[in-house]
């Protein structure tokens, strides 16, 4: 029938009956398991549900109404062991506080599987909003998002079209004023290292901005090294170990984040190779620590505090859409 409801009208159980062609009794019936039912009205139940996105409404039972909504924002990202995502939580919960609405938070693994799982169990609890992280899912969790009826605001990157608000900064961007940067302080020689970029997409976007920067100015990269697993300081002080045994004759580095970069400093220092002056480092996000090292790292800061608030200012401002809020270039000593 393909009657689907507009983008940000709640999916209904009506919707469900009306594309099935049954009878709203028996997509009641197949939708809790309860009753009796044939096959192939189940089969049409399923069909519907995934061509609609629809989720059963959890508070149906105990809230009047199947549109019932509860006052609480659902969020998902993709890990709490790195502190970007927690500084981006800092600065949305103390803004939703403010307004006395809670947060339920659930973590992907960077799995996109995992992210619609996680969308649709917010979902049923008909939250006032929902917030993701970056620009790309599931054709699932999209259609489970357009069909939810609420405010759906896409955080930390803005190098695509978003299902509704956007708020975040151009990865693509961050890592072509990288590449300049290295470029402009005289590197030629320069290579990458970084963690899976088919798990972070938004790492590889600023690799494409990077390596389309050093094209313009008839450079290449010279050699990369992808880790296995999560970043961190170990990963990266072994990756640059494993890079420069190939590649020897670098003369900089771009990493994927201040973690790998950590890491990298700390193969410099037990190799005895000057930084910058035999090996320059350059990292990314702007974390505190990165300051405090004996040389402060050379990287871009990222607004993770203001990517929360500004995420949860969206949740009053229907007319948002698209926010870009930049980021910083921080020269530090390291290239």
């Amino acid at each position: 029938m393909d009657d689907i409801p507009p983008p940000g009208r709640l999916v209904t159980l009506t919707d469900v009956a009306r594309e099935a062609g049954l009878g709203e009794s028996t997509v009641s019936r197949v939708l809790r398991n309860h009753g009796s039912y044939s096959k192939r009205a189940g089969e049409r139940v399923a069909e519907a549900v995934a061509r609609l996105g629809y989720v059963p409404n959890r508070l149906a039972g105990s809230l009047a109404g199947q549109g019932a909504s509860a006052r609480l924002v659902g969020v998902v990202i993709p890990s709490l062991a790195n502190v970007v995502f927690p500084d981006l939580l800092r600065g949305l919960t103390a803004a939703l506080d403010a307004e006395g609405i809670p947060c339920v938070i659930g973590v992907s693994d960077y799995d996109p599987d995992r992210e619609e799982a996680l969308v649709a169990a917010l979902l049923s609890w008909r939250p006032a909003a929902l917030l993701l992280t970056g620009l790309e899912h599931t054709p699932g969790t999209v259609a489970l998002a357009k069909a939810g009826g609420v405010r759906v605001v896409e955080m930390i990157d803005t190098d695509g079209e978003g299902i509704d608000a956007v708020v975040g900064f151009s990865n693509r961007a961050v890592g072509a004023a990288s590449a300049r940067h290295l470029v402009a302080r005289g590197y030629r020689r320069i290579a990458y290292l970084g963690h899976d970029l088919t798990v972070d997409l938004r790492a590889g976007k600023r690799l494409a901005g990077f390596e389309h920067a050093l094209g313009e100015a008839g450079l290449a990269l010279q050699g990369r090294e992808i880790r296995p697993g999560p970043s961190s300081p170990a990963s990266g002080r072994a990756g640059l170990e494993a890079l420069l045994a190939r590649v020897p004759d670098l003369d900089a580095v771009y990493f994927s984040n201040d973690d790998m970069a950590l890491g990298g400093y700390f193969a410099c220092l037990a190799a005895d190779l000057a930084v910058p002056g035999r090996l320059a480092l350059f990292g990314f996000n702007g974390l505190d620590f990165a300051a405090a090292m004996p040389q402060p790292l050379s990287t871009v800061r990222t607004p993770r505090l203001e990517i929360g608030r500004q995420a949860a200012a969206c949740l009053n401002d229907p007319a948002s859409k698209r926010l870009d809020l930049g980021f910083e270039l921080i020269e530090g000593a390291t290239a």
